[in-house]
């Protein structure tokens, strides 16, 4: 079944010649209560509000990484970063459904040549959901573009999604596997599935599946490559179209930094709540003193800020050294470089995890986590978050073995 209102379109507003980074991080800011306010009816809803998705808009959100000569803001992905661990902080649905929605601008305006990217920017708010796993099937069409056929599941960011960029397996008239295929197709080639919300967590984040039938895009809107095996040894199409460096930037380590950010803000957002429960609750042993008055989750809780503080330190220094290995000359930006930074990416998102997994969950106590409350919400959508591949299995094992064959090949 089909949602009925998918998305909002309409003629995106004109870039703002005055605006900065530091007035998106106060725009993101200044909205964290009215989204705290509002998680049980996004969660209910499975996406963000119509009015936040304009919100957003007319805050700039969506273009915070779109190209200038597209009408876009051109700031750096640590911009982007920031804003969307605010919103994580706030609530980890809105969070996670706007980063990775938007975040992809950055992955299109880097490899993407100029005709695509022309198009697919026609409209200066950006929003496409980038799913790595390989569903379905294209084959070629008659023009040489490409048919696609199947449903991509997992697709944050849908329900107000402009685009969609997906990989998938080319297939012959007889359907027998040809090679892979990363596209890009925009909202009126595919439809959004009614499928979201019945997960544990994130059932706000608007990770809706997306069907394609029989869907044609031109042959410049696919790239006959791997996603995991893209590399910018040799530069991109975006170094060639754009001042900004950040368009040569390596894509994985990128998208692993895009997940640590989420995760530090949803952490931060916990530890936001067990602030809360230090001034309204009261320890378990008299003389029954407020938890803020108690030596031990004193304790507990300088232990937990320090690791989120600690993990946010990293995550963010990551980004910064992303943004350096981009403005180095060609061949700098190496996939040795590359896996360490999405390591570092992981390690942060695991320190800031265990704060909440060691400390504040277990002492929060268990009215905390009763239907409602803001810290049971935040644990489920956590827990949710831990399972997502990337977090789960490639971050922990595969980029692990490729940085030691990459680090030591040279010593065998």
């Amino acid at each position: 079944m089909t949602v009925t209102a998918n998305a909002v379109q309409g003629a995106a507003l004109p870039s703002e010649f005055d605006v900065t980074p530091a007035m998106l991080i106060e725009r993101a800011e200044a909205m964290v209560p009215e989204i705290v306010a509002r998680q049980a009816e996004t969660e209910k809803r499975h996406y963000y509000a119509e009015d936040t998705h304009q919100a957003f808009r007319d805050a700039g959100f969506y273009r915070i990484t779109v190209p200038k000569r597209y009408g876009g803001y051109e700031f750096g992905f640590e911009t982007f970063l920031q804003v969307a661990m605010i919103l994580c902080r706030a609530d980890p649905s809105t969070g996670w459904m706007y980063c990775l929605g938007a975040a992809h601008s950055l992955f299109a305006g880097s490899m993407f040549e100029e005709k695509t990217q022309a198009e697919i920017f026609s409209d200066v708010d950006f929003i496409a959901p980038l799913v790595n796993n390989p569903y379905g099937t294209a084959r070629r069409a008659a023009d040489g573009g490409w048919i696609l056929n199947g449903v991509w599941r997992y697709c944050s960011g849908a329900p107000y999604a402009t685009h969609f960029i997906g990989n998938t397996a080319i297939v012959d008239e007889d359907g027998a596997p040809q090679g892979p295929l990363l596209f890009i197709a925009p909202r009126d080639r595919w439809e959004m599935l009614d499928d979201w919300g019945s997960q544990l967590g994130l059932k706000g984040s608007g990770s809706h599946s997306i069907q394609f039938t029989e869907a044609h895009i031109p042959a410049h809107y696919g790239m006959q490559v791997q996603f995991e095996e893209i590399s910018v040894l040799g530069g991109t199409p975006g170094q060639a179209l754009h001042d900004h460096p950040q368009y040569g930037g390596a894509p994985a380590s990128s998208m692993a930094l895009e997940g640590a950010h989420i995760a530090v803000g949803m952490c931060q957002g916990a530890l936001d709540a067990y602030t809360e429960l230090m001034f309204s609750r009261t320890t378990i042993l008299p003389p029954f003193p407020r938890r803020v008055d108690d030596p031990d989750f004193q304790l507990w809780y300088g232990q937990a800020s320090g690791m989120i503080a600690a993990a946010e330190t990293l995550v963010r220094a990551a980004a910064r050294r992303w943004h350096e290995l981009s403005e180095q000359p060609l061949g700098t930006f190496t996939p040795e470089e590359d896996l360490r930074l999405a390591m570092l990416a992981r390690e942060g998102t695991d320190l800031a995890w265990r704060a909440v997994d060691e400390i504040i969950q277990p002492t929060a106590g268990s009215t905390s986590v009763r239907p409602g409350e803001r810290l049971e919400r935040i644990w489920r959508d956590l827990s949710t978050g831990r399972t997502h591949a990337s977090s789960a299995i490639l971050l922990p094992t595969l980029v692990n073995r490729l940085y030691t064959q990459l680090r030591l090949q040279s010593g065998r």
